[in-house]
């Protein structure tokens, strides 16, 4: 198994691309071999220029070793562990190798290049060959475009010599982006496993923790949080729930689908056309709106430019068509500032935003929502804090996420919701969404604003 990352810094910038060894505390003139329970770790430089420099990390497996160490879970018995694939495609144990050899530069830590360290690179990741296990479409770009990555993969054939075979469900994928490089290495440690959907050692309780560590900054705001969630955890309810993730049992629909497709259908009930999706995060409502062609025109507006730039990667507007760039439009903006930009509108969406901003800012929220922007319909979500009590890891008193400031009661949502239609002239609905507990209600409360005609 082997990954090559390469730097080659923009021309003219100055910058010597042997940096990358002190980057990655590895030095370009040294072929160094780690040992690790996977296997042996070589790590060497085939290119260390000043234009450029790749730096190749190569996991020598021993298979057989392997498949008897009880550590990994191994049956020595079973033919299928003898021949199999594993040696051969980057899966938790490049990532465990990863970590091993790069457990500093993961932290982004450089005391001879700090302001490279901080800095976003042109980097180029090459992996011969991945696997998508588990019949996820188009998985490589789904979880590594929204980290800024332009993916190109290529189907590695099940063999050359017989293309009526067709491909294997292998991939030779090659990232290149600006990417700060303890990110790219943290990106690698946890999507090599969940492109694999396995792992070779056991799963326990402090994998919750190794996630949290390494995708700070990137995975919170990915579009594919919880896919990417549960296959790093391997799928265990337990670990899920401790994590924080909306745990469904086998066939049910996630609480985050659920939560989007009760948006767009009180998008149909008010004859909205033309939405902005406020808080729009990384994407993920919006590359559903867009799929609808009802929808005229879609505004995303978010607080966070890189949430933004996420979006744009998402919806893939660098390759939209004219018609599609004019239909879709991102706009950094605050719910808590009226915008001009954002007057005129069918509806616009506050998908599980209003628990995000401070109870003292609430106030400046329904000015530029209600009054501002007027659009004709308003859809608020957030979570039913009634409902918290059923979540076994949650302590009472806790909220559902760290970010959250608040989270009401179904009372306490309708009294304010109530207010607020009265004040700005709105009527209200109110929907469940999620399964109802017969005296708790549902894990989401949805409230429909629709603006009153003038008497």
């Amino acid at each position: 198994m082997l990954i090559t990352v390469t730097y080659e810094p923009e021309h003219g910038s100055g910058v010597d691309a042997t940096a990358l060894g002190f980057l990655l505390h590895k030095h370009p003139a040294k072929v160094q071999t780690f040992s690790a329970p996977v296997g042996d770790i070589h790590v060497f430089y085939p290119e260390a220029t000043a234009e450029r420099c790749t730096i190749v990390v190569l996991l020598e497996v021993d298979p057989v070793g392997l498949v008897r160490s009880k550590r990994f879970r191994g049956d020595a018995g079973a033919l299928g562990h003898y021949v199999n694939e594993r040696p051969y495609v980057p899966s938790s144990m490049v990532a465990v190798a990863l970590g091993t050899v790069f457990r500093t530069a993961m932290t982004g830590r450089s005391d001879t290049y700090p302001g490279l360290a901080a800095s976003r690179l042109p980097l180029r990741i090459e992996i011969p060959a991945v696997s998508t296990r588990g019949g996820e479409d188009d998985l490589v770009r789904r979880v590594f475009e929204p980290c800024g990555w332009t993916v190109t993969e290529n189907r590695v054939p099940l063999d050359p010599a017989f293309p009526e075979w067709g491909d294997s469900r292998y991939s030779a994928v090659t990232l290149t982006g600006m990417v700060r490089l303890a990110e790219a290495l943290r990106q690698l440690y946890v999507l090599l496993p969940v492109l694999d959907d396995a792992k070779h050692y056991w799963v326990g309780d402090d994998e919750i923790a190794k996630l949290e560590r390494a995708g700070e900054g990137w995975l919170a705001e990915h579009p594919e949080r919880d896919l990417i969630t549960r296959r790093y955890l391997v799928h265990q309810r337990s670990l899920l729930a401790q994590a924080g993730e909306d745990v469904s049992a086998p066939g049910e629909t996630p609480l985050r689908v659920l939560r989007a497709d009760a948006v767009l259908a009180a998008l149909q009930d008010a004859g909205a056309h033309r939405v902005i999706d406020m808080g729009c995060g990384p994407g993920a409502l919006l590359s559903r709106l867009a799929k609808d062609r009802s929808f005229t025109r879609i505004v995303g507006v978010d607080v966070s430019a890189r949430s933004l730039d996420q979006a744009a990667r998402v919806l893939r507007l660098d390759a939209a068509s004219d018609a599609d760039r004019d239909r879709i439009d991102l706009v950094h903006g605050s719910v808590v500032y009226r915008d001009d930009r954002l007057r005129g509108y069918d509806a616009m969406i506050l998908m599980e935003v209003i628990e995000h901003v401070d109870p003292s800012r609430l106030a400046a929220l329904q000015d530029a929502v209600f009054a501002g922007a007027a659009p004709a319909s308003v859809i608020v979500t957030t979570p039913n804090a009634d409902y918290n009590s059923l979540y076994p890891t949650l302590a009472s008193g806790d909220f559902r996420h760290s970010d959250h400031r608040f989270e009401w009661s179904r009372n306490q949502f309708r009294a304010w919701a109530n207010d607020v239609a009265s004040r700005y002239g709105y009527g209200v609905e109110f929907r469940p969404v999620g399964v109802e507990d017969a005296a708790l209600g549902a894990p989401t409360q949805l409230a429909l604003f629709r603006r009153e005609a003038a008497a």
